[in-house]
């Protein structure tokens, strides 16, 4: 049976569980079971080795099988990390009456552009913890290979669902290992070479699409020179 190496893209069905709860899954059976509106679940592209899952969970995949159901366990080093007690915070319960807030225990809030947990109110004071809900703890994964991905246009597509959020317009070049998008994009520059790395193209902007950038630029350039009287 063929096996995963580093650099593959595969097509990878999974659920993450802790405590016996799901926290993670692309399995639309398992998402019907939290309640969750399965039309957006669905087995996710990911290129092996490359950070595109929690990353002891990524160290797994080299060496399985395809179709082959597996179960592993991370310890919270290999998972969402220890629990960092300097993560955890006390504000006054007036700061949060000042923005009509009325914190309990439990409550997701967001503090200093971070995502927190209520995890007391008492005395005039709100104890906030900014740890993932997961640090501290065991997680486990079920997964299944369903297949490699070799068609470029996909993994090329993956890249950018993943690092990106949003697809841009590209061709690709065979001859000069090319892929040339047709507008800029800002995250471009920072990741190029890692995407060199995982798939063997170069990722770069074409002329036309620099021109109109520049072109932009210009007029933004032009319009701030204009005061209103």
């Amino acid at each position: 049976m063929e096996k995963i190496n580093k650099n593959d893209f595969i097509e990878i069905d999974f659920t993450g569980i802790s405590n016996d709860e799901i926290f993670d899954t692309t399995n639309p059976k398992d998402a019907d079971k939290l309640g969750i509106n399965t039309e957006a679940v669905k087995p996710l592209i990911i290129s092996v080795g490359n950070d595109m899952l929690l990353k002891g969970f990524d160290e797994q995949l080299a060496g399985k099988e395809l179709n082959k159901e597996y179960s592993i366990q991370l310890n919270p080093d290999k998972a969402f990390g220890p629990r960092n007690p300097n993560l955890i915070k006390t504000y006054s319960l007036n700061n949060f009456k000042k923005q009509n807030i009325n914190p309990y225990p439990g409550m997701a809030i967001q503090l200093d552009n971070l995502l927190a947990r209520v995890i007391s109110v008492s005395g005039g004071r709100v104890i906030v913890d900014f740890n993932n809900p997961l640090a501290g703890k065991q997680v486990s994964y079920n997964f299944k290979i369903l297949k490699k991905i070799t068609d470029d246009n996909e993994k090329i597509n993956a890249l950018q669902d993943f690092f990106f959020r949003k697809r841009f317009d590209f061709k690709i070049n065979e001859n000069s290992k090319k892929v040339i998008f047709k507008e800029d994009i800002p995250l471009l520059k920072e990741f190029k070479d890692k995407f060199k790395e995982i798939i063997g193209f170069y990722f770069e902007v074409e002329k036309n699409g620099m021109e109109r950038v520049k072109k932009d630029m210009k007029n933004e350039k032009e319009k701030s020179k204009i005061k209103v009287v």
